[in-house]
């Protein structure tokens, strides 16, 4: 399966064919040996058990194959792991952002976005950083697979060679969404990257828009890139924080250090909320489940999320 989709899948499926193929080696022998002994040495035809001491060669063969078959298994490991560990110096750079329960790509020129787009037969290195607990970022179609830990500094690389879209998984369990934190490759010829890479939010949006609320598009398109739309529902339905659904200027009942208060959603509270989610907890959700966004969300980004919320009427 995807034969050809990056520069590392003929090493490991070489590798990974190698190891099953001497497991399921022994497995045969050994079950065909355990059945010819239970046959041969039955109670019937070997009515009086004989002492064996030892056999001197036969310990020596049955540590000496296993032994040579374990190097064999780690020799086409090594193979497929060291190539993997040297980055090649001309690769393009792109930060690879976790979040429970969301991926964010950052790109070396700015650009943000929810899906990692490639260049074909261009190499990559992609700097891993996790904003909270420890993800991990994998392509199965890629065969590579890496821990994100936070505090850490960590990257992987590899070759697009086909142009597609493929699935990204993380798989470390993250939390009670963990199963939702997926996201698409999209692997383009280099001149069709190009020119997405140089379109701006902006013009991205005014596309889609067609002309509707381009700021509100620019704040949908926020909400997807940073993750809020995992934990907070768009069409009322309940998940880890309130929906977005009809929260614009709703009169909310919140914690505010321990006391009960009654707010309405405006511009103050919404912003406060991205920067400081822990100050006003809204009644019936928990404290300590949502990061604050300070350092990734600027004013103006906060400005079009709330122009985006505006649209959300009940």
């Amino acid at each position: 399966m995807y034969s050809g989709a990056s520069n590392f899948v003929e090493s490991v499926d070489t590798a990974f064919v190698v190891i099953l193929g001497i497991s399921l080696f022994f497995l045969v022998s050994i079950t065909i040996t355990m059945i010819y002994f239970v046959w041969r040495y039955n109670k019937k035809r070997n009515p009086k058990a004989a002492n064996i001491e030892g056999n001197t060669k036969l310990e020596i063969v049955w540590t000496a194959i296993p032994t040579a078959l374990v190097l064999v298994m780690f020799y086409f490991g090594w193979a497929g792991w060291k190539p993997q560990q040297d980055l090649p110096p001309d690769a393009m750079e792109v930060k690879a952002i976790a979040r429970m329960w969301s991926w964010t790509f950052e790109y070396e020129n700015g650009k943000m976005s929810n899906k990692l787009v490639l260049p074909e037969d261009k190499p990559v290195i992609l700097d891993l950083v996790s904003v909270d607990v420890i993800h991990s970022l994998y392509i199965p179609a890629f065969r590579v697979k890496q821990d994100m830990v936070p505090g850490t500094e960590k990257q992987m690389w590899f070759t697009p060679q086909e142009k597609g879209t493929y699935d990204l998984f993380c798989t470390e369990y993250c939390g009670l969404r963990h199963s939702y934190m997926y996201t698409d490759v999209e692997v383009m010829a280099q001149d069709d990257f190009k020119e997405w890479l140089e379109k701006d939010a902006a013009t991205m949006a005014e596309e889609e828009g067609e002309g509707q609320n381009v700021d509100a598009i620019a704040g949908k398109n926020i909400l997807e890139m940073t993750g809020c739309v995992a934990c907070h529902s768009l069409d009322g339905s309940k998940i880890v924080g309130p929906s977005f659904k009809g929260l614009w200027n709703k009169e909310e009942i919140v914690i505010t250090d321990g006391e009960e208060r009654k707010i309405v959603a405006d511009s103050a509270y919404i912003a406060r909320s991205i920067y400081e989610p822990d100050y006003d907890i809204v009644k019936g959700y928990r404290e300590g489940q949502m990061i604050t966004y300070r350092d990734q969300l600027n004013d103006d980004q906060v400005a079009k999320i709330i122009e985006y919320l505006k649209t959300l009427d009940e």
